[in-house]
């Protein structure tokens, strides 16, 4: 068995009477990209496009970034990540104490990145993760934490959990499409409500601007289909920090700073429709990479 076989159920914790939390934070690197990565490198394996000794390169805000690289020291790969420099030097340092080679460009400019990793995946012959516009992001979420999440509630059974609103927040988007529109389709009075930076509020039409809440709001909807998203909402940095930090003095859980977006999204929409079942929201990693940054 490889330590990669044990991606995934994750617990679903209960935060208050309406609100309960996906806790990604238990995969094995801490966070759930773990699920996409492993996702998308097993497809290319299977179909012979991937092979050890092979190179693979994303471009990453960070935790995407650290998934794919443990994946490729489990499997034998080289590791190119690509990064916006003003991301935590504990991300930073993941990287590399896993192996992977960073280039780092300048502070919030993802598209910059993405075009370089582009760029040096077709000069090189390099197998380009694409997760930013990668189908199988979205299948990930779609065939395991929508699953996990419509078993946490007993969905199927005599009684069941009814969810009201699945609330995250969007970097790539393919939590929010994989995992809130395959829920969607068993409990279809779910509000699928996504949550970006206040600082760069691109889906809500604003532009896009440096934030602090590392992993969503990368300055473009990239998978997310807007006509399918009923609600966007949005925190601003230090609001998201605060409640982070509330998490761990309150509940015990340390995690990141996206987390305390999460949490304070899903408990504002919660004081404003006052839900008759449950909110599903997300902790999307640990808060281990964010110390330089709180």
């Amino acid at each position: 068995m490889r330590l990669s076989d044990n991606i995934g159920n994750t617990p679903l914790i209960k935060i208050s009477e309406k609100l309960y939390a996906k806790a990604e934070l238990f995969n094995p690197t801490g966070s759930i990209k773990d699920r996409p990565a492993s996702y998308i490198l097993n497809h290319a394996e299977k179909n012979g496009t991937l092979k050890k000794g092979d190179t693979i390169i994303e471009a990453t805000s960070g935790n995407m970034g650290v998934s794919f690289a443990w994946l490729a020291a489990e499997r034998g790969y080289r590791c190119i990540i690509v990064m916006p420099s003003n991301m935590s030097e504990e991300r930073k340092k993941t990287l590399e104490y896993y192996g992977a080679e960073l280039i780092e460009v300048p502070a919030g400019e993802f598209d910059t990145a993405i075009s370089l990793r582009d760029r040096l995946a077709r000069e090189n012959g390099w197998f380009n993760c694409n997760q930013f516009a990668n189908p199988l992001n979205i299948e990930s979420h779609r065939q395991t934490t929508a699953k996990e999440i419509l078993n946490d509630v007993n969905y199927g059974k005599s009684w069941f959990e009814t969810i009201n609103a699945f609330v995250t927040g969007t970097g790539t988007g393919g939590t929010l499409m994989g995992a809130g529109l395959e829920l969607k389709k068993h409990i279809p009075i779910i509000k699928i409500i996504a949550v970006e930076p206040e600082e760069s509020p691109v889906m809500s039409g604003g532009e896009p601007g440096l934030h602090g809440i590392q992993g969503i709001g990368d300055g473009s909807k990239f998978l997310v289909d807007l006509k399918k998203v009923n609600e966007i909402m949005v925190v601003s940095t230090e609001d998201a920090k605060n409640r982070a930090k509330r998490l761990a003095k309150e509940h015990g859980l340390f995690v990141g700073i996206s987390a305390g977006s999460n949490i304070l999204a899903a408990e504002r929409w919660i004081e404003k429709n006052n839900p008759n079942g449950i909110v599903i929201t997300f902790l999307c990693d640990r808060g281990d990479r964010y110390f330089s940054c709180l």
